[in-house]
């Protein structure tokens, strides 16, 4: 391909490899490390790098991925807004975290930053990113909200904010329960600028803007929350709420379609999944209690940054 994809994959590694150590000094147990190489020849082929930590201290269960693959047509899931590029030869590599942590009143928190490239039959190489990152509390806390919020704007700057604020509380919305996911915090995707605003460079940026931010936007509030006191109660309406994360990843997540149906790694691409999780029928928290509160104060749209 004519673009030089050498130096986001030297970025995404180093971001990867930056996030564990930081992770591994919170938790107290290491990661383990799985790679991963899909052999030339085949539909899809590249390599990858899996770190996973389960049952540590502070995340039941948790991973930070990086893979990078090529395939010779570009998946339907992949091409809803580019429609001229569906079967051309592609390009994809990113690093994607999810983090389940065991304590309750700590957030499960998921990052992205990828880039996408291909080349049609008639035509140049085009290439485009997406990523963000999104906050899912299980009890409400305005100062951990307002601070990823901060940390997320003072990142990518107020326009872009002002622009992928709203699209992260339109995307990580479960329309079959009528509810978000979590607070949210920044989502973009198929993000590309014309040559004369910085093309492939400018999107270059904006994932590197966003993957540094990470660790300043959710472990200050890991090291506020990981000691609060919690019981079996708080337990079991954490692994209700981790049923409403299943069920957005299987059923609405765009980047876990694109691998399972890519024929991407199963293990990888559902790393994202909850160790423990509960489905209870027509089941709702008592009004008034700290449980009904996550809805009624915190899962809808806030101007949170602002706040």
């Amino acid at each position: 391909m004519a673009i030089d994809t050498g130096a986001v994959r030297a970025y995404l590694l180093g971001l990867q490899a930056r996030i564990v150590a930081a992770l591994e000094a919170a938790d107290g147990k290491g990661f383990v490390s799985d790679a991963w190489t899909r052999p030339a020849g085949g539909a899809l082929e590249g390599d990858g790098l899996t770190r996973l930590v389960e049952e540590g201290a502070l995340f039941e269960r948790g991973g930070c991925n990086f893979s990078h693959v090529r395939g010779t047509a570009l998946p339907p899931s992949a091409t809803q807004h580019r429609r001229e590029l569906a079967g051309a030869p592609f390009e994809a590599m990113g690093v994607s975290l999810v983090l389940h942590p065991r304590n309750p009143y700590v957030p499960t928190v998921h990052m992205n930053v990828r880039m996408l490239a291909a080349t049609p039959a008639r035509g140049a190489t085009v290439s485009w990113f997406g990523g963000g990152m999104d906050l899912t509390p299980y009890y409400g806390f305005e100062d951990d909200a307002r601070h990823f919020h901060r940390s997320c704007k003072a990142a990518i700057g107020s326009g872009l904010y002002a622009r992928f604020k709203p699209w992260c509380d339109e995307y990580f919305f479960l329309a079959h329960r009528g509810e978000p996911r979590g607070v949210g915090g920044i989502f973009f995707d198929d993000f590309v600028l014309p040559e004369e605003q910085g093309g492939h460079e400018a999107g270059f940026a904006l994932i590197r803007a966003t993957g540094d931010a990470f660790l300043d936007a959710y472990l200050p509030i890991v090291q506020r929350r990981r000691e609060l006191p919690y019981g079996e109660r708080e337990r079991d309406f954490q692994a209700w709420r981790r049923g409403r994360y299943v069920e957005f990843n299987l059923v609405w997540d765009r980047g876990t379609h694109f691998g399972l149906h890519g024929g991407g790694r199963a293990e990888s691409i559902l790393m994202s999944m909850p160790p423990l999780a509960r489905w209870r029928y027509a089941w709702q928290p008592e009004p008034g209690t700290p449980e009904a509160r996550l809805a009624t104060d915190f899962l809808r749209p806030r101007d949170w940054a602002d706040e």
